[in-house]
């Protein structure tokens, strides 16, 4: 099990932690706010996981440039799980959003001390590209009623959207102008310079301006000061329902602070520890859900800003959790804040994971992934808010073609003489490996000249018991015909079990008692000839398979 001894000695922060911690807490305080509305929160509730979660995360975290907090995806997740559970927004939503950020926690806590940080690669990249930019979607239309100043009342993004844009009456010409502008400003600035504050310079601006009462649009509402309450009596009953979209958040959420950490440990050249950063992303949701916030997870855009600030260390992540505390005593003065700032932060945010790319190149790559892509991104969009229903139909469509296709193995065969050549491609198991001994036996069955079979498993990838003794049944019962059936080119560790199941003969693994089978090597094959029929694909239904002739 992994400890806490594999956490690096601490040094003084650096000037560059420190000039990194203010840049990046001066856009979180804003971005806290839009993702906790975003995920159905009082806005205060991102403050609370802006200050403690990136705090956890930072102490004990393997990155030192990542950046944990409200996130765009996990606040969809959050909506997504709860929404049917409880009403938005209320004490019984808070409370079981902070139980949901408990159970994110505990997950990777576990998955990190019990060093499975391996399942951090199992989602395959179709999968997550296509929830991402499916979520994205999601997020883009649940900021429509706030962009148009419009009601809505749907749980589905994408209902209420249809709603708002269906009654232009209600739309607000000054929130749609104030909307636009916020992310103008983010996309100009983020294209001018990656450390520019446009969230920090649009969110001041339009707070101003409504303060002033130059504007009047619907705002934020109450923003309490004062440090994140301790919270632990919440909704425990409620647990079991939980457990499943805890456990997919768990996941789901740390693809992104994974990719995040690999990539700057890459670029650096320096060591990244799943196992270690499970444990810290793990942390920072315990404490973001006793400290009443929601679950929390790891932002590309702060930790991009956090190295390009000039953080060296750890520090940088602390320290910017300790000054959104430092801001806490005065987050009411954010009561003013228009909606419609907010909303125009988020589409600026997700805009950049709206990409056609990864679907174009899953078709170029694979059309079975391609298809896997496209019913995952639908999937998304028509569970929503459940989004993470999609995610589940992702993970289950690619195990579903990974059996798929291991059921099928090819098969080159020659003669050499009265010696029939086999040699199997693929990965022989319990489910292919039928499929290989109703092949033999068709063939040898066509020909009474068949004396010999030689089996070369030079490039089976895998073999497991059960393919050993589903060959040990097909050798016997070839032996009791008087075929000599001898093994070639098996791994050791396939050679083992070869060895148990048909017993070594005075030549090589598996060799027949009898002498019908010539001595042939084990790991240098010669290719079959030329009129030979290739890598045969074995078909699903073998009794009505008519084995391809030579020649």
């Amino acid at each position: 099990m992994v400890g806490l001894s594999g956490v690096r000695r601490w040094n003084a922060p650096t000037r560059g932690d420190v000039l990194a911690a203010v840049t990046v807490a001066l856009v979180l305080i804003p971005q806290s706010l839009a993702y906790a509305e975003l995920a159905g929160m009082p806005v205060v509730t991102g403050l609370y996981t802006a200050v403690t979660a990136t705090v956890a995360a930072g102490l004990v975290g393997s990155s030192r440039y990542l950046q944990t907090g409200p996130v765009a995806l996990t606040s969809l997740l959050t909506l997504g799980a709860l929404s049917t559970l409880a009403e938005v927004g209320s004490d019984d939503y808070v409370g079981k959003a902070a139980l949901l950020a408990i159970v994110v926690g505990v997950v990777r806590v576990l998955l990190g001390l019990l060093r499975w940080g391996f399942v951090a690669y199992l989602m395959s990249q179709p999968v997550v590209a296509a929830f991402t930019v499916a979520a994205s979607l999601l997020i883009l239309a649940s900021q429509v009623p706030s962009l148009l100043d419009a009601r809505s009342d749907a749980a589905s993004p994408v209902v209420a959207a249809g709603q708002a844009l269906s009654a232009p009456g209600e739309w607000d010409a000054v929130a749609i102008a104030v909307g636009l502008t916020m992310i103008v400003v983010i996309l100009v600035g983020r294209r001018w310079s990656p450390r520019y504050p446009g969230a920090l310079l649009g969110g001041v601006g339009a707070l101003v301006l409504s303060v002033a009462g130059v504007i009047s649009i619907t705002e934020v509402g109450a923003v309490p000061s004062g440090v994140p309450p301790l919270r632990l009596d919440l909704p425990w009953a409620d647990l079991p329902r939980l457990l499943v979209p805890g456990a997919v958040i768990a996941l789901v959420g740390f693809a992104e602070a994974a990719s995040i950490s690999r990539r700057y440990a890459t670029e650096d050249r320096e060591s990244w520890d799943p196992d270690r950063e499970f444990v810290g992303q793990g942390l920072a949701n315990l404490a973001a859900g006793a400290f009443t916030g929601y679950p929390a997870g790891g932002s590309f855009s702060r930790s991009s800003l956090n190295r390009l600030s000039g953080a060296r260390s750890r520090w940088s992540g602390v320290l910017t959790g300790l000054i959104v505390l430092a801001f806490m005593p005065f987050a009411s003065v954010l009561s003013e804040l228009p909606k419609a700032a907010l909303a125009g932060l988020v589409v600026a945010s997700v805009l950049p994971l709206i990409q056609v790319q990864p679907f174009v190149q899953a078709w170029r790559l694979s059309r079975p992934q391609f298809m896997i892509a496209a019913l995952t991104f639908l999937a998304t969009l028509a569970f929503a808010p459940r989004v993470e229903r999609g995610v589940l139909v992702g993970v289950g469509l690619s195990l579903a073609v990974h059996v798929w296709r291991e059921l099928d193995i090819s098969v080159d065969t020659w003669r050499d003489g009265t010696t029939l050549h086999v040699r199997p491609q693929g990965v022989l198991y319990f489910g292919s490996a039928p499929a290989l001994e109703a092949q033999i036996a068709t063939l040898v069955a066509s020909d009474d000249n068949v004396e010999c079979v030689v089996l070369h498993l030079e490039r089976v990838g895998r073999l497991d018991a059960t393919g050993v003794l589903v060959l040990q049944s097909f050798a016997e019962q070839l032996r009791g015909a008087g075929t000599g059936v001898r093994v070639q080119g098996a791994s050791p560790q396939a050679a083992r079990l070869l060895d148990v199941a048909l017993g070594r003969g005075s030549g090589g693994v598996g060799e027949s008692r009898s002498s019908t089978c010539p001595d042939v090597s084990s790991t240098l094959v010669a290719e079959p000839p030329e009129q030979t029929e290739r890598a045969t694909r074995l078909p699903r239904d073998h009794s009505t398979w008519t084995p391809p002739r030579a020649g």
